[in-house]
């Protein structure tokens, strides 16, 4: 095993690495310039967190987010891992202590703003360690070209040559363009750098277009069937995310809300509620979840469509990062064009980029309308080729047939040639319609032979089908004035060499069901987590609940086995967890196969701990007292004293079972098993008021045993 590897499972609790991680770690290692192009959730915080961990000297991670900051530095913390970051959310004493730390190497990986690389402070106190390694996150927010440019980002090539050694310089992104990734290169003045881009899919994420749905209908009804799960809602506007954040909480949903027009603190506390699974909803604007490292987000729904696929990738990465299946959902409405494109406007100064938004807009409007898988126009469009369906997006699983449209695009296509100018998809629209409009007629396109040949269209129907002609290239459409222009293509199905089918929707489900352990290991976590004030996914991730509930591991070898387990955290957890799998396997006669190795081992572990359980017994007389001292649950300190009189031992002294049951509990208890018998635990459960525990069901067992 590699010393990269014994660090993956050691801190990570994983055993093998994902995609490329570890070659990109070799390279790093071996002090080479990486740029890395992996999808949200592929892994990239490891691919520097490892290397840091080994290298000699600090690790300085430039990231654009402080909630990313936090979220990482406690992560790594909770782990052993010395790490901290310098942002303005910190005091100046605080901000002292860290560089205090970081002279006496209590810190491996130190998170900062770009802002702050212009800070002389900053400068003079790095300038005496030594760093091994800048780390660039979100990297394409340095590309005038990337969907998040700042500015900030120009400063860090000149940091880096005022350090004392030039460290290794890595760079990551999630989405980049090849535009996007030479820029990277050259602004960052990355040497010789090795490029990893691994592939943009994932698998796990269902794709999903409604197009002409209530939005709201189909929103409560989606949230309610799913309500006991993560999600995230995004929305265009500030506007739109109160008045979504308003309709949900009104209808008993737990939902919280992010934009830039809340307080620091009100978005902090917000985005700290759902972190830690107190609100499993969150409507937001594009503002949230860059650096939300969450992994047991369900469903991302768009309740507006995005500017760009670049955001609309990033932003529903954010569901699955454990690599359970995911829905990704975006709710389309034509006027979600205008509300971006007005946003574009306004919001763009430079007139390059802004044709650049513009056009980016527009490829994201041909997402909405093609007729195709979706996840392969979105691979396409980063430059990954994917020839076959996926099978897992809303086109690939609709249940319509191909209808040939051919007639119908050559009325459109015709339209357009005798129109002789460029007009936009509204002024075709109403021609084929036959539309009384003043500026049509004063343009005389009633004249025209394909005037009104298309009444039987709906407005609306007939944009959707014009639209979906331009995202298949049958029409070329854009730029800052758009107009419906023909090309090639609307030359060869006018001529008949070229046919047109397109596909001519299904029931809102509960998509994520769990078994009863796996609530029960939720709430465990949820109980951890409240007590260590960390998120719960700090504890266990999702992917590894889900493992424990279908694997039930019920001592350490078998827990170890879990992904996501690790020494560190089988150390901190592991005896609360095997606790509650092994009563539930118990309560519930579960027949758990194992290795015939294991099970000796089981066994021989029993033993020792029942004799330790009884021989506390005899000196502390209560059951209570007991449990409390070897810090286990009621439930298995019974269990030890069945396996105990199994054997052929007695009890022979006294025993306490205060405060587990009371005498009327203990009649009505003796009643029903007198009925249906002693190992029948549920079904005893079942008949006895929700009052009663199991605890003091077996307490009332364990007492008539010894009698």
């Amino acid at each position: 095993m590699s010393q990269a590897q014994e660090v993956l499972y050691r801190y990570f609790g994983y055993k093998t690495f994902r995609n490329n991680q570890e070659d990109i770690i070799n390279e790093i290692l071996n002090k080479k310039d990486v740029a890395i192009i992996m999808p949200t959730g592929g892994g990239k915080s490891l691919c520097y967190q490892i290397p840091a961990i080994i290298l000699e000297g600090i690790t300085i991670v430039i990231s654009p987010l402080i909630s990313l900051m936090k979220d990482q530095v406690d992560a790594l913390n909770s782990l052993g891992i010395g790490a901290a970051y310098v942002n303005s959310s910190l005091s100046n004493v605080e901000i002292q202590e860290v560089y205090y730390k970081l002279k006496n190497n209590e810190i491996k990986l130190l998170y900062v703003a770009p802002e702050r690389l212009e800070s002389q402070e900053f400068i003079a106190e790095i300038g005496s360690l030594e760093v091994a390694q800048v780390a660039i996150d979100e990297a394409h927010c340095i590309s005038q070209w990337g969907h998040d440019f700042r500015s900030s980002y120009k400063y860090i090539s000149n940091f880096i040559t005022l350090l004392n050694n030039r460290p290794i310089v890595t760079a990551f992104t999630a989405t980049a363009t090849k535009e996007v990734r030479e820029d990277i290169i050259k602004l960052l003045r990355l040497k010789d750098p090795k490029i990893f881009i691994s592939g943009f899919d994932r698998s796990n994420l269902s794709i999903i277009i409604e197009k002409g749905v209530n939005k709201k209908r189909y929103l409560l009804d989606y949230v309610n069937k799913n309500k006991d799960v993560s999600g995230i809602i995004y929305a265009a506007t500030r506007k739109e995310v109160d008045a979504v954040c308003e309709m949900l909480q009104e209808n008993h949903i737990n939902a919280t809300r992010y934009h830039a027009g809340l307080s620091d603190e009100e978005r902090k506390i917000n985005q700290e509620d759902f972190v830690y699974d107190k609100e499993n909803v969150m409507v937001a604007t594009n503002a949230f979840g860059m650096g939300i490292d969450k992994p047991n987000i369900r469903y991302v729904i768009h309740y507006n469509m995005p500017k760009n696929i670049e955001g609309y990738y990033q932003e529903i990465g954010r569901a699955g990062r454990d690599g359970e299946k995911s829905e990704c959902i975006l709710l389309f409405s034509p006027g979600d064009v205008q509300t971006q494109r007005y946003i574009v406007e306004t919001g763009t100064v430079n007139p390059d980029r802004k044709l650049n938004e513009l056009s980016k807009l527009q490829t994201m409007t041909d997402l909405v309308y093609s007729n195709d898988c979706y996840r392969r126009y979105i691979l396409n469009y980063f430059g990954e080729e994917l020839n076959e369906d996926c099978n897992n997006c809303s086109n690939c699983n609709s249940e319509g047939e191909l209808v040939d449209k051919t007639i119908d695009a050559q009325k459109v296509l015709s339209c357009i040639y005798k129109m002789q100018r460029g007009y936009g998809v509204g002024v075709v629209v109403d021609t084929l319609r036959g539309s009384q409009n003043k500026k049509l007629l004063e343009c005389g396109l009633d004249k025209l032979s394909t005037y009104g040949i298309m009444k039987e269209y709906s407005k609306d129907g007939l944009k959707e089908f014009i639209n979906t002609l331009i995202s298949h290239g049958v029409i070329d459409y854009g730029g800052e004035f758009p107009v419906l222009k023909l090309n090639n293509r609307s030359v060869a199905v006018l001529k008949g060499e070229e046919k047109i089918l397109f596909k001519e929707i299904k029931e809102v489900k509960a998509s994520f069901e769990e078994n009863g352990l796996f609530d029960m290991l939720k709430a465990l976590r949820r109980e951890i987590a409240a007590t260590e004030k960390i998120p719960p996914y700090l504890v266990f991730g999702d992917n590894s609940l889900k493992e424990m509930s279908t694997k039930y591991p019920l001592i350490k070898e078998d827990f170890l086995d879990i992904s996501g387990v690790g020494a560190l955290k089988y150390q901190k957890y592991g005896k609360q967890f095997l606790e509650l799998i092994n009563t539930y396997v118990e309560e519930n006669n579960i027949e758990v196969k194992r290795s015939f190795k294991k099970e000796v081992k089981k066994l021989q572990e029993k033993k020792k701990s029942y004799v330790e359980t009884v021989d506390m017994l005899r000196e502390l007389k209560s059951i209570k007292k007991v449990a409390q001292g070897r810090e286990l649950a009621l439930t298995t300190i019974f269990s030890h004293i069945e396996q105990y009189i199994s054997e052929g031992n007695n009890i022979d002294f006294a025993v306490d079972f205060d405060n587990i049951f009371d005498s009327e509990e203990e009649s009505r208890i003796l009643d029903v098993i007198d009925e249906i018998g002693y190992n029948k635990l549920k079904p005893i459960k079942e008949k006895l008021p929700n009052s009663i525990s199991y605890d003091a069901i077996k307490g009332v067992i364990v007492k008539k045993l010894i009698s």
